[in-house]
């Protein structure tokens, strides 16, 4: 079903809840204000069909990615790799690693670059932090076209909401899966705003609406994927 405009397509009838219980009435409410602030958006029930349109649409580019679980979950480096260039810090050798670096500042400079979201507000912005910057920075600009793919976990009711999820519960998550000693890693409860050379949030980054001169779309998946 197309929807607003042909801005939203709903790939099948039924949406799909979470163990947060966000009801379709929620997720409608959310691709309205996605589109009010000037992006694209698709709404996939399964990550499974989300890969198959992205694997679809990029066909042929050169492509970024941001370190993203989400991703991983989905497959998109093997997906991706078979038909076209692929620059991911995700498969260095070691996170901060030369190798890691050269991979990041390479994937800044791809046709198509695809991140997800540490959070959504249901007003419609898009929250992300990051402790290198290379992930921000290729949402931002020098791309064709970027992709924000997340699950509908990631949503949250205000813009507020949405920051305390991103510092307090996927922060200290990717803390503990990349190896960190910060006390947000070892607690796994909460962000303690620390000053541990191995602190990972480093950047907020809102984006408020889309950018211009680029084109943006989200991805939006009614599972709960990443962290």
């Amino acid at each position: 079903m197309a929807y607003k405009n042909n801005k939203i397509i709903i790939r099948g009838n039924k949406m799909k809840n979470t163990a947060e219980e966000i009801t379709a009435e929620r997720i409608k409410n959310f691709m309205d204000a996605l589109v009010d602030n000037r992006y694209s958006v698709s709404f996939f029930h399964t990550k499974e069909d989300a890969a198959a349109y992205l694997e679809k649409s990029i066909r042929g580019k050169t492509v970024g990615f941001g370190d993203s679980g989400t991703l991983n979950d989905m497959g998109m480096h093997e997906r991706l790799s078979a038909h076209n260039e692929i620059h991911s810090p995700m498969l260095a050798t070691a996170a901060g690693s030369a190798d890691f670096l050269l991979r990041a500042a390479n994937a800044l400079n791809t046709q198509v670059f695809l991140t997800s979201v540490n959070a959504a507000a249901e007003t419609g912005e898009l929250v992300n932090i990051d402790g290198t910057g290379n992930r921000v920075a290729g949402s931002l600009f020098n791309h064709e076209k970027v992709y924000f793919v997340f699950g509908i976990n990631k949503i949250a009711p205000t813009l507020e909401k949405a920051i305390w999820r991103a510092r307090n519960i996927a922060a200290p998550r990717n803390a503990k899966r990349l190896g960190k000693k910060t006390p947000c890693a070892v607690k796994g409860d909460k962000c303690y705003d620390c000053k541990s050379p191995a602190r990972i949030c480093n950047d907020l980054s809102i984006h408020l609406k889309k950018m211009n001169n680029m084109e943006m779309e989200v991805v939006l998946i009614g599972e709960t994927l990443g962290l």
